[in-house]
């Protein structure tokens, strides 16, 4: 895994003061976990907004702070509800020599004959798993071959996933990874014809005569 390493400085403003802070180019962010107390941060805000896309979030993210090295996990990004922009960060500072859960993504490669040949459609209702294991251990993503999904109704479960020895599954085995189901067939549209009343035909002569 590629080491990432972001800088960092202290951050005294907090609240709804960190307005300013983003005018400036900032991104506050703060750093939890085995630091003594939550250690509220400065970011500069372009070089995040270039690296943070590209990092799972079992990604190990070096924070670098006045000298110090924080490994940490991006536990949070919040965004701008209109513009998607960064606003803030949350990173949990972990511990080297302690086993940590963390989620990692499921990465789907390759084609699958049941979806090419048979016009299967291929289902992936699980998107990530959770793991325990040292932080160094940590997968920055699990990838799944799908080829070997050959026909209609062939399933990738979790217990079939491929992990370091080191590396312990915490998600439920049963659970679906990705599953090939039967193509969708549109039904045909039924018209029903349906016959018009013939005119009701009353006969008055007579049994105006009768009444009368």
């Amino acid at each position: 895994m590629e080491e990432v390493i972001l800088q960092a400085k202290p951050r005294q403003v907090i609240g709804k003061q960190v307005k300013a802070l983003r005018r400036e180019g900032l991104l506050p962010a703060i750093i939890y976990g085995h630091v003594k107390s939550p250690l509220p941060i400065v970011l500069d805000f372009r070089e995040t907004s270039r690296i943070l896309p590209g990092i799972t979030s079992s990604h190990l993210v070096v924070v670098e702070l006045e000298g110090k090295r924080h490994v940490t996990l991006v536990r949070e990004r919040q965004r701008h509800p209109v513009t998607g922009a960064l606003i803030h960060i949350d990173f949990q500072e972990v511990s080297m020599t302690e086993k940590l859960h963390a989620m990692v993504v499921i990465e789907l490669r390759g084609l699958s004959p049941a979806v090419k040949d048979y016009n299967g459609v291929l289902v992936t209702p699980q998107e990530e798993v959770e793991v325990e294991c040292l932080p160094r251990d940590l997968p920055e993503r699990i990838v799944v071959d799908v080829s070997i999904l050959q026909n209609i109704g062939d399933t990738i479960y979790v217990r079939d996933l491929q992990l370091p020895q080191n590396v312990e599954v915490l998600t439920d085995p049963h659970e679906i990874v990705a599953l090939v189901t039967p193509p969708v067939v549109e039904a045909e549209e039924v018209v029903v014809e349906v016959a018009a009343p013939e005119p009701e035909v009353i006969e008055r002569g007579k049994k105006e005569e009768e009444e009368f």
